[in-house]
């Protein structure tokens, strides 16, 4: 079963900008997804899809192969799912074929090789779709609410009437961790959750998404923190 890894990259980012060659630990941050994806053994080839010339460098420094993602794929309001494909349509169409599909954002620096390899591991024959998740914050049945224009709010999901946290359903945050798919189901489908998609609990320690400048600041934190326990 050959495994390609992806990461996708865009030039422009709001949030904080230049944030995909923005330097944390030392090193900018799309090397840490494409170091991860290089040493494992299971994966067989590595390739970021970037609109940028400066990524695009960075990308070859670290030994990934470079797709040069088109402009109408790269803007704000363009699904990455579209990205997705025509990544895939480049390899397939350069001759390679692959079995399983893995996206590995490089806006999550603090995952490691065993949540990837989770993920990889429960592709099975009944599922279309690994994404992660980590236990969410806020629960919609408990502390969550929407709110009209005059301020009247109300809890988003349930009767309201749940009145501790322990007993409403847990719930999860989508992270940004990894994904893995089966490439036929990305080409022949519109978005993620038209298959069926299984999940794989990762810590909040290392499902950090970074966003903006706080998001920034505490990867380092913590990816600090992580550097200083592994000595």
């Amino acid at each position: 079963m050959s495994v390609f890894a992806f990461t996708f990259a865009r030039g422009g980012s709001k949030g904080l900008p230049g944030k995909n060659i923005k330097e944390l630990g030392g090193i900018p941050l799309i090397a840490h997804s494409l170091l991860l994806a290089r040493r494992m053994p299971g994966i067989d080839g590595v390739f970021v899809s970037t609109d940028c010339d400066e990524i695009a460098r960075v990308a070859r420094e670290q030994g990934a192969e470079v797709i040069m993602r088109p402009a109408e794929l790269a803007t704000d309001n363009a699904p990455e799912w579209l990205a997705w494909q025509h990544a895939i349509r480049h390899v397939q169409d350069s001759g390679r074929s692959f079995d399983v599909f893995l996206s590995l954002p490089s806006t999550s620096p603090l995952r490691s090789e065993v949540d990837v390899d989770a993920c990889i591991g429960s592709l099975d024959a009944d599922t279309d779709v690994v994404i992660t998740v980590t236990p969410a914050s806020r629960n919609p049945y408990f502390n969550m609410v929407v709110r009209d224009a005059e301020g009247g709010s109300r809890i988003v999901l349930g009767e309201g009437n749940t009145a501790r946290r322990q007993e409403a359903p847990e719930v999860f945050d989508i992270t940004t961790v990894a994904y893995v798919a089966r490439p036929w189901f990305i080409l022949n489908h519109k978005k993620l959750f038209d298959g069926r998609v299984k999940s794989v609990v990762v810590p909040k320690e290392r499902a950090v998404d970074i966003d903006d400048a706080v998001d920034f600041q505490l990867a380092e934190i913590l990816y600090q923190n992580a550097n200083d326990s592994a000595r």
